[in-house]
């Protein structure tokens, strides 16, 4: 059965709209990650040196929990959807950085985080599709 063009226009917006909300609950997943690593770091049970590590493993269990959020609520495609909150979890992380620091500088540890992001979001959309329904002759 062929979908019309409203229904697919109402499935796009629908998806757009749980890419952003997964988004947002990415970033708040990130920011308490680095929150309790913070807090760690301070009573000494984590060392300094490792914070590029830390910031990275916050980029990954942040889109995957927004990306599993968001491949959840939108049926089809989990995969370009896990995507695609990664991707807009680390524009908003790239124009927080813009807005606090003033400079984008990529090669100062952006390539990492983008990939983090990126593979978070990927992983969620890997383990949010839902089998094919085997059909019957």
């Amino acid at each position: 059965m062929r979908k019309t063009d409203e229904e697919q226009g109402a499935w796009a917006l629908r998806c757009v709209t749980q890419v952003l909300l997964g988004a947002v609950a990415a970033v708040l997943v990130s920011l308490l990650f680095l929150l309790a690593c913070a807090v760690l770091i301070s009573s000494g049970h984590l060392s300094q040196d490792h914070t590029g590590v830390y910031s990275v493993c916050a980029c990954v269990l942040g889109s995957l929990v927004g990306g599993t959020a968001a491949v959840s609520r939108c049926k089809g495609r989990p995969l370009v959807v896990g995507l695609l909150t990664g991707l807009v979890l680390f524009l908003i992380l790239l124009t927080i950085g813009l807005l606090l620091y003033q400079s984008v500088a990529i090669e100062e540890g952006g390539v990492p985080l983008g990939c983090g992001c990126l593979c978070g979001g990927a992983l969620a959309g890997l383990l949010g599709a839902r089998p094919k329904k085997k059909r019957r002759k």
